[in-house]
């Protein structure tokens, strides 16, 4: 099959895209990247700090090096490259005209959305045959929207979780259930760790679906119901009742070890 992936320049984006693409060799993959998530309002200082940690620190200083070093077991956004049909994107205008007739022009049979910062409208929606499938970091419908594992936390949740579901219109996390992973909540772990360590059964999940796809059997989906929330950034306050129930955003000395597993390629997953 031609699948376009579109993911975000984050760091749980690399990592799932690690996890996913050397196992979709056979397909003709292709991958487009947005740079960021949500509108360009000033957020709390937490928030902005979470951002260094998510994408500048590892972007900007470990992929480079990378790159420098030759192939490792987890590959920077540009590394990734052998995986794929083209060196991948940038597209942070997926529903402009321009971007559109690219993509009807050589249509994908299946688009897989995993942290995109866009929302994909209807035209784009209807271009794959096989439809739109996203992997999202949180339990539907009850956590929708971002940072759906920080709201878990903040709520008191044991176990985080993720969800496979089609994109079938432009509303957002509403689509039909695909498969839902559960994973124990590390407490003492930050919540970067935490999202993280969803992705190696949430995108499992969706290989498999990509295998059934490609077999030419039926996806089994499931409406989600109407309970549930949309979610958005956090303010400084609920930042701070995070903080006051014992959580950390991210952690310093976690992320030195998840660079040095991403340099050295000590160990085949992030734990």
């Amino acid at each position: 099959m031609k699948i376009l992936v579109l993911a975000n320049s984050d760091l749980a984006s690399n990592y799932a895209l690690n996890l996913l693409l050397p196992a979709l060799q056979g397909h003709r993959v292709t991958l487009l990247l947005s740079s960021a998530v949500g509108g360009t309002a000033t957020r709390p200082e937490p928030l902005q700090q979470l951002k260094f940690f998510e994408q500048q620190l590892f972007n900007e200083l470990l992929f480079p090096l990378l790159d420098r070093a030759g192939a490792r077991r987890f590959r920077s956004f540009a590394g990734l490259r052998p995986w794929l049909a083209a060196d991948p994107g940038i597209e942070n205008a997926i529903n402009s005209g321009e971007s559109v007739a690219g993509l009807a022009a050589e249509p994908p049979d299946l688009i897989l959305s995993i942290r995109y910062g866009g929302i994909l409208r209807e035209h784009v929606i209807a271009i794959p045959r096989h439809g739109v499938i996203n992997l999202h970091s949180g339990r539907l419908p009850r956590y929708r929207g971002v940072m759906a594992s920080f709201w878990a936390m903040l709520a008191g949740e044991k176990e985080l979780g993720t969800t496979l579901h089609t994109i079938d219109d432009s509303s957002i996390d509403t689509g039909r259930v695909i498969a839902t992973t559960s994973t124990a909540l590390s407490a003492d772990r930050s919540y970067l760790w935490n999202v993280l360590n969803l992705y190696p059964a949430g995108i499992q999940c969706m290989l498999d679906a990509v295998a059934a796809l490609a077999a030419g059997n039926p996806l089994q989906t499931r409406p989600q119901g109407e309970a549930g929330r949309y979610f958005t950034f956090p303010t400084e306050e609920e930042l701070q009742a995070f903080f006051a129930a014992g959580h950390r955003l991210y952690d310093p000395a976690e992320t030195i070890d998840l660079a040095r597993k991403y340099y050295l390629g000590e160990s085949e997953d992030l734990s």
